[in-house]
């Protein structure tokens, strides 16, 4: 089952299908990023969809004369897909981080990991570390995804999420385990805050409102 921020590498048909339906400002773009073996990225799926298709998006690097960004999104079948990914690890977008926020996000992966919680990255900093090519700058968040299986990850990654918040410009979301996601700064507030908020959650096929509670549901209970 795909997820929304899966890694997707495509074969040559796949990649003919993207530039017969792209415009002609982006067709330089996606060429070196099909030359560079970069992947496409799993987005949320679309109305009018077909049944087999897969909904992905070029999430193209910032014009250097203006700043400015080209996103393209396209759907494909999936047997236009060669490779599947998750979303990047954490640990392996390090290396592509301004030196400032470096130490920071080592610090967060390490006790992430000693708590067998698991941290990936999407966004700006993912990009940068998949392509090597501009994506990061003073104003760029860092967009993490807290993927908790049990109740217990899920409130220490929170609470290491917020910690290193006051340090880092962190974003981002936790994805529960049946695929939906919520963004964490929110989730976090709903627990602090009154009985009954709801936290918009966001699934490959639909967005809606529902209580933490339907979400906590699904994480599996640590015993001992």
């Amino acid at each position: 089952m795909f997820a929304r921020h899966d890694l997707v590498w495509l074969t040559s048909r796949g990649w003919q299908r993207v530039r017969d339906g792209a415009p002609q400002a982006a067709l330089s773009a996606l060429d070196r990023w099909r030359d560079g073996g970069w992947p496409a990225v799993v987005r949320r799926t679309e109305a009018g969809m077909l049944p087999g298709e897969v909904a992905i998006g070029f999430p193209l690097p910032p014009r250097p004369e203006d700043g400015g960004k080209l996103k393209f999104g396209c759907a494909v079948e999936m047997s236009d897909i060669g490779r599947r990914t998750r979303a990047l690890p954490l640990v392996g977008a390090l290396d592509a981080v301004p030196a400032q926020w470096r130490e920071g996000l080592e610090a967060l992966e390490r006790q992430a990991a000693d708590a067998g919680v698991s941290l990936s990255v999407y966004g700006s900093v993912a990009l940068a570390a998949l392509t090597g090519q501009y994506y990061l700058t003073p104003l760029s968040d860092i967009d993490v995804l807290l993927q908790p299986q049990t109740r217990r990850q899920l409130m220490i990654g929170l609470d290491l999420l917020s910690w290193h918040a006051g340090i880092l410009p962190l974003d981002g979301e936790v994805v529960f385990p049946d695929g939906r996601a919520v963004a964490w700064k929110e989730l976090r507030a709903a627990f602090a805050g009154a009985p009954g908020t709801r936290v918009l959650t966001k699934g490959l096929d639909r967005i809606a409102l529902v209580l933490p509670e339907a979400l906590m549901a699904t994480l599996e209970e640590e015993h001992g």
